[in-house]
């Protein structure tokens, strides 16, 4: 694969086979940056489990102290009151059987993030092929499915991500902004690191945090000490 003179110069900065503290890292990621726009400083961690366990699946959710940077679009099924305590509370869209309608009929997908009461599970349930692939179907492990509404989206809007192991053992999660700065990005690094250790099932074996990348969008991928974090 050829790369650009930007992102070659930028990856002179990088040493290959060493393993960064995590404050390192992060200053040396906000300094590959080569993108004119302002871009997601991201972290890529592989760890000990096997996901084809159910037993070993690792996932969950977490606010990030100093939020992503991006504003997120939030659609929320509820009913009753529900529908104004949501909107109240900042989403953009609440309801029913309209948004449903809306998502199968016309492929409507003007959301980030969907959240969902309980007793609406059973409606959002037929949306299952077109959410689950996109990562965005509700699930209780995550907060999205919850009797506290209004909660998720105040959460959801302060910056709160999923994390969610993929086939490859590896979670892949935004941890701000190359403008935050990298004390405000190591808050968050801390907040990601912090609940995916916690989340460590009983019957994962040896090393658990088997190595950590921290990324920019177009730049290079700079490893961090997994021995140092979490």
């Amino acid at each position: 694969m050829k790369h650009g003179k930007k992102y070659t110069d930028s990856r002179k900065l990088v040493e290959g086979s060493k393993l960064y503290d995590v404050n390192e890292a992060l200053d040396l990621a906000i300094k590959t940056k080569i993108a004119k726009f302002d871009e997601t400083v991201e972290v890529h961690v592989r760890l000990g489990v096997d996901s084809r366990h159910a037993d070993q699946q690792v996932r969950g959710a977490v606010v990030l102290p100093n939020g992503t940077g991006k504003s997120v679009r939030v659609l929320v099924f509820a009913k009753g009151d529900a529908v104004q305590a949501a909107l109240d509370a900042g989403a953009e869209y609440a309801g029913g059987e309209e948004y449903v309608t809306k998502i199968q009929s016309e492929g409507w997908m003007d959301f980030d993030v969907v959240i969902a009461a309980p007793d609406m599970m059973g409606l959002v349930g037929r949306l299952g092929k077109v959410l689950g692939p996109r990562g965005l179907m509700p699930s209780p492990k995550a907060g999205t499915v919850t009797p506290d509404v209004a909660k998720a989206v105040t959460e959801a809007k302060a910056g709160k991500i999923e994390y969610r192991l993929d086939k490859t053992n590896i979670i892949h999660c935004p941890i701000g902004k190359v403008s935050f700065g990298a004390e405000k990005l190591q808050e968050n690094f801390d907040a990601l690191l912090g609940a995916i250790v916690k989340a460590k099932p009983a019957t994962a074996k040896g090393q658990y945090i088997r190595s950590c990348v921290v990324a920019t969008t177009m730049g290079p991928g700079i490893k961090v000490n997994p021995n140092k974090v979490g």
